[in-house]
């Protein structure tokens, strides 16, 4: 995420509820009002054991409670609370001087500490930072149970021997502590199979961390994935945990690893040699326990020879890469994912679709999906959302499935002389020009040409190799502004 501390917390303050327990008046009023004003939703408690009959009868996301307090005191509070079911964040407020009580507190659970006296600028940037914390394990609860059986490899959705085989790959790393590489196209499905690795490994009951690292500022990526101490830059007004720090005993996705910036290529590749880091600003060396499972849907080794990407980072990452094939390299998959989907979206959407004509259906296996699986559901939550029930008929398909695109025809100019043609020549001089405009188009950058042309990247590369096009391709693309 691309918030900073201070910025406010990621679920609504109306929707939050923060319980005070502190035995002084003054300060539970204190630090009350501060929340209030921040549109917290505030109960006060005045001692431990007052703490735990309010837990006990309502749910809180943020639990700020004193450490020294006459009976039950806020470590032994702490413990208490930990193992219930949605348990809150807790944060401990510490007397100056007793920083050694606020690590105690951390090491049994806790997830902040703060030294009094404090500002309400740091109350609100750890309360927020609490916050995001907790939401983002109560998701992971909620997906494990949402979730049972449903990243289960009988589960997934396919009848093509290509998918067959990615999902005996699968089966094989699932449970091993080995980094999985998931490559392909965007909408294949790499996240799906990321979470199915998770969920059928050992580290099921840990979190599951997603990081897309395309869509974070860089200026930001470094914090969110290895967190930031206090002070480190302007806005970090108190300590942040980062992505690794949270997928402890569980699994961190990075998707679109490709995008890394060279210098985080290098933290990352010191995390996965020696499963060590520190936060930005911070000199403490941290340990991590986070299994990595990467995805992109570039070529890590085009990148690497164009020295885009780190040589030792690729190897790193590539100790079990997976290659996920695009849709329409399988599209006897197609009528079983739309079944799925509907489905789905029945349960889902109170929707209910009852099938698809066989006209309707024989246009969506033709059609080449650039957009892949992801492409295809919204295309069916879309006729849920509008047709509400029935048998999906071409009429409620979009024009550009209803009409695809055909390949241009040969030249009106191009004749059979009477002394015959070779055809393969005239065939190929025509694909070849076909090629070399779509390359042109494109500014000779190759992934984007063979979205075009509607092939596979490493089709296009083959044909050119393969052709007289390699050498004419490689001068054009020296004087090309965008490389490949």
């Amino acid at each position: 995420m691309a918030s900073m501390e201070g910025q406010g917390p990621d679920m609504t303050t109306a929707s939050a509820h923060i319980l005070i327990v502190e035995d002084e008046g003054d300060v539970r009023d204190a630090l009350q009002a501060q929340l209030l004003m921040e549109g917290y939703q505030v109960v006060e408690a005045r001692s431990g054991s007052d703490a735990l009959e309010l837990v006990a009868q309502q749910s809180f996301d943020v639990v700020l409670t004193d450490v020294q307090m006459p009976g039950l005191n806020g470590i032994e509070l702490l413990k208490r609370i930990a193992p219930l079911p949605s348990a809150p964040a807790t944060i401990v407020m510490t007397g100056y001087g007793s920083v050694s009580l606020g690590i105690e507190a951390m090491k049994a659970g806790a997830h902040d500490f703060l030294e009094k006296p404090f500002g309400g600028e740091i109350l609100l940037a750890t309360v927020a930072s609490a916050l995001r914390m907790k939401r983002l394990r109560d998701e992971n609860v909620e997906l494990r149970r949402t979730v049972q059986g449903q990243y289960g490899l009988g589960k997934l959705v396919s009848q093509s021997d290509v998918m067959k085989e990615v999902f005996r790959l699968i089966e094989c790393v699932a449970d091993s502590e080995g980094t999985v590489l998931l490559l392909g196209e965007s909408g294949t499905g790499k996240e799906l199979l990321a979470q199915t690795i998770h969920y059928n490994s050992s580290r099921r009951k840990g979190p599951l961390v997603p990081v897309n690292c395309g869509a974070i500022p860089e200026s930001l990526l470094e914090s969110e994935l290895f967190g930031h101490e206090k002070g480190a830059f302007t806005g970090a007004v108190a300590t942040k945990v980062g992505r690794f720090e949270l997928a402890e005993g569980g699994t961190i996705f990075l998707d679109e690893i490709g995008d890394l910036s060279p210098p985080l290529q290098v933290k990352i590749l010191r995390v996965l040699q020696e499963r060590t880091f520190e936060r930005v600003g911070g000199t403490r060396t941290l340990k991590t326990d986070a299994r990595v499972v990467a995805a992109t849907n570039q070529d890590l080794e085009e990148l690497v020879n164009t020295k885009r990407f780190r040589e030792d980072l690729y190897y790193r990452l590539n100790v079990v890469p997976i290659m996920v094939p695009p849709l329409r390299q399988r599209s006897g998959d197609v009528p079983h994912l739309v079944a799925h989907f509907m489905e789905q979206l029945n349960q889902r959407r109170k929707a209910e679709l009852t099938g698809c004509s066989e006209e309707a259906m024989a246009l969506l296996s033709d059609y080449q999906w650039p957009g892949n699986v992801r492409e295809l559901a919204n295309l069916i939550e879309r006729v849920a959302i509008l047709k509400r029930k029935g048998q999906i008929e071409i009429s409620d398909l979009p024009e550009k499935i209803k009409q695809p695109s055909v390949v241009p025809a040969l030249s009106a100019s191009t004749s059979i002389p009477g002394a015959g043609i070779n055809l393969s020549q005239v065939v190929e001089e025509f694909e070849n020009r076909l090629i070399l405009e779509a390359l042109e188009r494109t500014n000779w950058v190759k992934s984007r040409a063979a979205q075009l042309l509607q092939i596979n990247r490493t089709t296009l590369i083959e044909k050119l190799k393969k052709r007289s096009l390699a050498s004419a391709v490689s001068q054009r693309q020296g004087t090309a502004s965008t490389p490949s």
